[in-house]
């Protein structure tokens, strides 16, 4: 049974992974209405990327998945290079925002992946010696 810590901690987390998957996602349009330097394709692929790994962790959460801490795991590590990307136009006010979120949701990100076998325990449905038989 989670706690309430527990519970707080991964809405918490839910609640930056969406509002990172939506500024990801309007910092994107952003980009595309600015052209110039805005339309490097490498960032605004990322930028996509990390907004759809935001959404695949809410998703996770919510359906309890065993697999929600390497999913959190990788969603970090994909916040924290979208964010340098972004910083690389430390010029642009939107493009700072977007790095601002981005670190906020990695940070949030890396400690539910540390935590997530605490919180998560789903009766594997694949036993060991299946696996190993193979």
């Amino acid at each position: 049974m989670m706690t309430d810590s527990i519970l707080t901690a991964v809405e918490t987390t839910k609640e930056t992974c969406i509002e990172c998957h939506t500024i990801c996602i309007d910092t994107l349009k952003y980009s595309k209405n600015h052209g110039g330097q805005h339309l490097d394709m490498a960032m605004m692929s990322m930028m996509r990327d990390c907004a759809e790994m935001c959404m695949m962790c809410v998703n996770m959460m919510n359906d309890g998945s065993e697999f929600m801490g390497n999913a959190c795991s990788l969603c970090a590590e994909m916040c924290d290079r979208t964010a340098m990307a972004c910083e690389q136009m430390s010029n642009d006010a939107t493009m700072r925002y977007c790095a601002a979120i981005c670190r906020k949701c990695a940070e949030h990100c890396k400690a539910m992946a540390l935590n997530s076998a605490s919180y998560f325990r789903r009766a594997s449905l694949v036993t060991e010696d299946a696996l190993l038989s193979r």
